[in-house]
C-alpha cells in the first residue's frame, strides 16, 4: 500500500486489497468470495450490458476518535438495493450476505480506512448485475452481487462550502412512473449530457424539474433537494425521485432539532422563498446551496458571505457527530465492526 495523503483525497476510485461476489446460479444465491481482481468475468450477452438489469448502493464507513470503524445505516442501502431488484426483475440478495460482504470488505480492507480527523471517508459499492446471457428483452438466469470499498474525499470539490447549481428544463432524469426510485446505472447515464453541459458553464450540479409539468424541483443532480424556510425542512415528494438515506436521516435530526418537517411538491416558484438550501446524499453528506440559477433568467441567491446557512449547518455536523462517534446515536444507525 503506497502512503495516501488521507486530507487530499478526491471522491473517487483507488484499489484496495480485496472485493468480495457472491453468484446466483440454477435459482439460489452461492457462497461469498473474496477475490483480489478488479476485473469480472462476463459474457458478452449479459442482460446487464444490453438491457440495463443493475443495480448498486453506496454507503460510508468511519473511523471515529476512539479509533472504532462505524458503518452507516447498512440495513436501509439493503433495502433500496431489494426495491431496485424488485423494479427491474432481479432476485433480491439475502440481507446476510449484504451484511457479510460489508463486514468482509471493512475487515480485508481496514488499512485503506481513513484515520478520524482527516475529513475523509470509506465508501462501500454494492452492485447486483445480470450476467446469463440474453438475446431476447427478458431477465437473466444468472446474477452476481459485487462489493468493494476505496477511501474517498468529498463529492463536491467544494466541501462543505456553498455551491452554485442550474435548473436545467431540457432534459429529464427520471419519468416519473420509471425507474426514478431505484438506484439504477440508467438514471445516471441519462443525466450525463446535461450534467456536462451545466459542469462546462461551472455549475457544481443539474437541479431537474419534474419531467411531467415542469413545474416542480425533483433532484439535484446525484442528490436529494431541500430547502429551509419559517423553521421548516421542506423536500420534494415525487414518484421519480430515489429514496435517500441521507435526506432520511437529516428529516430525523431536524426534527429532533425543533425543526418541522415537509414532503411535498415544491414548486419552481418557492425557490424565492426559502433562507437556504442544500443537496444532500451519501456521497456529498450536505453540499449547501449558494445560488441557483435558472434558464429563464431568474436567480435565487442564498448565501452573500461564502457561508453555509445556520440550520444546514447545525443538520450537517450533527450527523457526521453521528457517523463519527462524537454524539450519541440514538436513533441506531450505527453498527461498529470489530
Amino acid at each position: 500500500m503506497n502512503k495516501i495523503e488521507w486530507d487530499k483525497l478526491v471522491f473517487g476510485y483507488q484499489k484496495t486489497n480485496y472485493n468480495i461476489r457472491c453468484y446466483y446460479r440454477n435459482g439460489k444465491w452461492g457462497e461469498i468470495e473474496i477475490s483480489s481482481d478488479e476485473n469480472i468475468p462476463i459474457h458478452m450477452a449479459a442482460t446487464c450490458l444490453h438491457y440495463g438489469q443493475e443495480a448498486f448502493e453506496g454507503l460510508k464507513v468511519f473511523k471515529g476518535k476512539d479509533d472504532k470503524i462505524r458503518l452507516f445505516r447498512w440495513e436501509d442501502n439493503h433495502k433500496r438495493l431489494t426495491h431496485s431488484a424488485n423494479g427491474i426483475m432481479m432476485p433480491e440478495v439475502p440481507k446476510k450476505i449484504f451484511q457479510e460482504a460489508c463486514e468482509n470488505i471493512i475487515k480485508l480492507n481496514s488499512e485503506y480506512i481513513p484515520p478520524y480527523g482527516t475529513g475523509a471517508s470509506f465508501y462501500l459499492r454494492p452492485l447486483l448485475i445480470g450476467t446469463g446471457a440474453q438475446i431476447g428483452v427478458s431477465p437473466a438466469d444468472e446474477y452476481l452481487f459485487l462489493m468493494f470499498g476505496t477511501p474517498v474525499g468529498p463529492y463536491f470539490k467544494e466541501g462543505f462550502n456553498p455551491v452554485n447549481i442550474q435548473i436545467v428544463r431540457d432534459s429529464d432524469r427520471a419519468a416519473p412512473l420509471g425507474t426514478g426510485t431505484f438506484k439504477v446505472g440508467g438514471n445516471y447515464a441519462a443525466s450525463l449530457v446535461s450534467g456536462d453541459k451545466i459542469h462546462k458553464k461551472g455549475y457544481a450540479a443539474a437541479l431537474y424539474l419534474d419531467a411531467k409539468e415542469k413545474k416542480y424541483i425533483d433532484e439535484c443532480g446525484p442528490a436529494n433537494f431541500f430547502g429551509i424556510k419559517n423553521n421548516t425542512y421542506i423536500t420534494p415528494k415525487s414518484t421519480s425521485i430515489l429514496g435517500s438515506i441521507t435526506n432520511k436521516s437529516l428529516m430525523v435530526l431536524a426534527e429532533d432539532m425543533g425543526i418541522k418537517v415537509e414532503r411535498r411538491q415544491i414548486p419552481v416558484e418557492e425557490l424565492s422563498t426559502f433562507e437556504e438550501c442544500g443537496a444532500c446524499g451519501t456521497a456529498a453528506v450536505i453540499s449547501p446551496i449558494g445560488k441557483i440559477d435558472d434558464t429563464n433568467g431568474m436567480q435565487y441567491i442564498y448565501s452573500k458571505d461564502g457561508k453555509a446557512g445556520p440550520i444546514s449547518t447545525k443538520l450537517y455536523e450533527r450527523l457526521l457527530g453521528i457517523q463519527y462517534g462524537d454524539i450519541e446515536d440514538k436513533h441506531n444507525w450505527i453498527t461498529i465492526v470489530e
